[in-house]
């Protein structure tokens, strides 16, 4: 089978939430067989890599249209779908047809996770469309968008309030998949277009932007900026971090090029920093260079980010920054603090999470690392023996690891590495869950759960 990162919306997303319950509040085993601590579930696609976010009441997942929702749409589709949090009730639906295989991989279905605010929900269909949609759908009685008509739109389709089509109104030639989700500040979006290279390797359209900032109003595009161009390595598939503090407003846009690019809002580049310069690795070679999937996890002042590839490219050492944002928003690059890989770590797609001095990282070799935030320092390995895509969660004194074997394995949370619990999902997991008030919401590929601790086998 093609693991492609097509495959999968890159774990890859940074989310800040805020209020984590404790560890004891959240399950710490549980049973999709059984039925153990297991809430509710409901099928979505074959291939699920976008997502859960909640909000609002409901779950967002992105997904392919391998279990039609609506028996008039039976084609191979990207599909973003609404179901309430509460009960696993569907709501809606937006589907969106596929492009051709180069530009949107077959059955791989909508790889963006959401970024929701209030009652709009912002998210980057398979096409290469920014698309902002009614979080109610029409489920208020009411049309937010002027599409009702060109759409079809209406009962459990979704309401579309505004799109952007970054191929055909920026000149945007995705690779495999368009993928990123859209940081939200204040009135505008921050986005990378997923801009990337073709089937020789070729970047068709080096000055088509890769990162750009958009009213998120009205969907009209503010600034935006084309720096990686002819670097392309692969395709560009993560998404932006803002940053606050230190009297400098920063937006860090991964680049698909390698390096992490710093963005005051209004559109002025305040620094740039090149991930493949490793003190350890010899300058690599541009076929072998590592490039941005994962995002940028900012914690007290600092950012840090994992190198990585799209997973077909194979095995190779990777890398783990840590950069000091104080300095970098004076200065024409930031301060590395430190880096950690070479033959300890490989290359990564998903964020790292950062918590109470200790980062945790994963690769896609299968292994976690703990990483003293300060200096680096190992504090412990664990093999997964599976490829993690996933950003492990940290909820209270526990680390949520997710592998695409469809393995849960929780960790105490610390520098001193103890397994607390192994859980088969039966289906393989690319995304992180989220931990909301006292549940757990996995996505597997095949199956959105909604989990929470003393729900019995009925």
């Amino acid at each position: 089978m093609r693991w492609s990162l097509a495959r999968r919306y890159p774990g890859t997303v940074c989310a800040v939430l805020l209020g984590w319950p404790a560890a004891a509040e959240v399950p710490l085993r549980w049973d999709v067989e059984t039925g153990e601590n297991v809430v509710w579930s409901a099928a979505v696609g074959s291939y699920s890599y976008a997502g859960p976010v909640v909000a609002g009441g409901k779950v967002f997942v992105g997904t392919n249209n391998a279990h039609p929702r609506d028996s008039t749409k039976s084609a191979d589709l990207g599909v973003l779908m609404a179901f309430t949090a509460e009960d696993g009730v569907f709501l809606w639906q937006a589907t969106h047809e596929k492009l051709s295989e180069e530009l949107d991989f077959p059955l791989q279905g909508l790889c963006s996770t959401p970024a929701v605010v209030g009652d709009r929900v912002y998210y980057v269909s398979n096409r290469g469309e920014l698309m902002c949609v009614d979080s109610e759908g029409f489920g208020d009685g009411e049309n937010d968008g002027p599409f009702l008509d060109e759409l079809r739109q209406g009962g459990e389709d979704a309401d579309v309030v505004w799109r952007l089509d970054m191929r055909e109104e920026l000149g945007v030639v995705p690779h495999f998949m368009s993928a990123s989700t859209p940081a939200v500040v204040g009135d505008l979006l921050f986005v990378l277009t997923s801009n990337g290279i073709d089937e020789s390797g070729r970047v068709p359209a080096p000055e088509a932007p890769s990162f750009i900032a958009v009213d998120r109003a009205s969907g009209e595009v503010r600034w935006s900026d084309a720096s990686p161009g002819t670097g392309l390595v692969d395709g560009q598939w993560a998404s932006p971090t803002p940053v606050y503090g230190g009297g400098q407003a920063q937006i860090l846009f991964p680049g698909g090029d390698g390096w992490l690019y710093s963005f005051d809002p209004s559109g002025a580049l305040l620094w740039s920093f090149d991930g493949n310069a490793a003190p350890d690795r010899a300058s690599p070679s541009a076929r072998d260079r590592n490039a941005l999937v994962a995002s940028a996890a900012v914690s007290e002042g600092r950012a840090y980010v994992a190198m990585g590839r799209d997973p077909d490219q194979g095995s190779a050492p990777g890398s783990v920054w840590s950069l000091d944002l104080a300095t970098g928003a004076s200065a024409s690059r930031p301060r590395a603090q430190w880096h950690f890989g070479g033959d300890s770590f490989g290359r990564a797609i998903a964020t790292v999470s950062v918590e109470r001095g200790i980062v945790y990282a994963a690769d896609l070799d299968g292994f976690v690392v703990a990483l003293d935030a300060d200096s680096g320092e190992l504090y412990w390995k664990y093999d997964a023996l599976a490829s993690i895509w996933a950003s492990p969660l940290v909820v209270g004194a526990r680390v949520y690891v997710a592998d695409t074997d469809g393995e849960v394995t929780v960790l105490r949370a610390g520098p001193v590495l103890e397994v607390l619990s192994e859980v088969a999902m039966g289906a393989p997991i690319f995304r992180s869950p989220v931990a909301v008030d006292e549940a757990l919401f996995f996505l597997t590929s095949d199956r959105l759960y909604a989990l929470r601790e003393s729900v019995a086998e009925e």
